[in-house]
């Protein structure tokens, strides 16, 4: 599976300290483009609605998600992952990643290493927790969670990986 990164796991060295060791096993596979979120540092980085940043693809085990979860505090609230659509290519949200919306994904490109296209998963953090001075109304009591998974199902969140 792939994870969108775009802060300080975008450094090959800070992957190998925290995935190398038994952690699981990953590779860069190309840089990309999430729309419809911006990045805003604080403390430490997150996406706040609106915009587009660039980052790169981590292609990642089972084992090295988990790892990942660990770091970047889903148990503790910091950040929730969630999963966001890829494009077809042509600038397209594409849910099933064929182009055609039948759910099958059956096309090639844009594949994990294990030949799957599922959605690309990110890591959202909590501005008021990370120290990001943002007015980000977009919780409205729900939790972050909630709040970040109707966000990318109702607007045009897609992962544009470049060639």
């Amino acid at each position: 599976m792939q994870v969108f990164v775009y802060g300080t796991l975008t450094d090959p060295e800070q992957v190998a300290t925290l995935l190398g060791n038994g952690s699981g096993e990953y590779e860069f596979v190309g840089s990309a483009t999430l729309e419809g979120f911006h990045r805003a540092d604080g403390e430490y980085p997150t996406l706040l609605p609106g915009g587009r940043v660039e980052g790169r693809l981590l292609d990642v085990d089972e084992q090295a998600l988990e790892r990942l979860d660990r770091y970047e505090g889903v148990d503790r609230g910091l950040y929730v992952r969630v999963a966001v659509p890829r494009s077809d290519g042509c600038g397209d949200r594409d849910r099933d990643g064929d182009g055609d919306g039948d759910g099958d994904g059956d096309k090639s490109g844009n594949r994990d290493r294990d030949g799957s296209r599922e959605p690309v998963r990110i890591y959202v953090g909590d501005p008021a927790r990370l120290g990001v001075d943002a007015d980000v109304p977009w919780t409205d009591g729900r939790s972050l969670r909630g709040a970040v998974q109707q966000y990318v199902e109702s607007g045009n969140i897609v992962i544009n990986r470049h060639e």
